[in-house]
């Protein structure tokens, strides 16, 4: 498959449908975390800061359902669940911290098209405004 060049609908549904799992941001921040070491569930929600603890289970489990996040559960009082990379998730890791450095590297050059665009849609709707206000106007008489 060349670059830009998907011509299959069945590899667009395949590749659109793992994108998905690996492309929402609570999945790449976890990912990244169990990086460096297997997690507690509660370690995983206090790195990654702003996760609900709903949020944390559904993403955990669509991980694991996807075969990149193993869960282990320990017999002890309470009973003790960690959750670690597969070789497949750790394969994942060297896309994701390629995304990342990109992210960083660019983040100020995003920003600054953002903002100029923000202001064209912002002047352009001021601009168009009193024209609807006029046709409304025009309506209700």
């Amino acid at each position: 498959m060349k670059q830009g060049n998907i011509r299959d609908t069945g590899d667009c549904r395949a590749i659109s449908g793992v994108l998905a799992r690996i492309g929402d941001k609570w999945s790449v921040l976890i990912v990244s975390r169990l990086g460096a070491r297997p997690m507690r569930f509660n370690e995983l929600k206090r790195e990654i800061g702003g996760i609900s603890q709903r949020m944390l289970t559904l993403t955990l489990r669509g991980l694991e359902r996807d075969g990149l996040v193993t869960r282990t559960i320990f017999p002890t009082i309470p009973p003790r669940v960690d959750y670690e990379l597969t070789a497949l998730g750790r394969s994942l890791l060297e896309p994701v911290t390629g995304l990342s450095a990109w992210a960083l590297k660019h983040i100020a050059r995003i920003e600054a098209a953002r903002a100029k665009f923000d202001a064209a849609a912002s002047k352009s709707v001021r601009k168009f405004a009193p024209a609807v206000s006029a046709r409304q106007a025009r309506v209700e008489a």
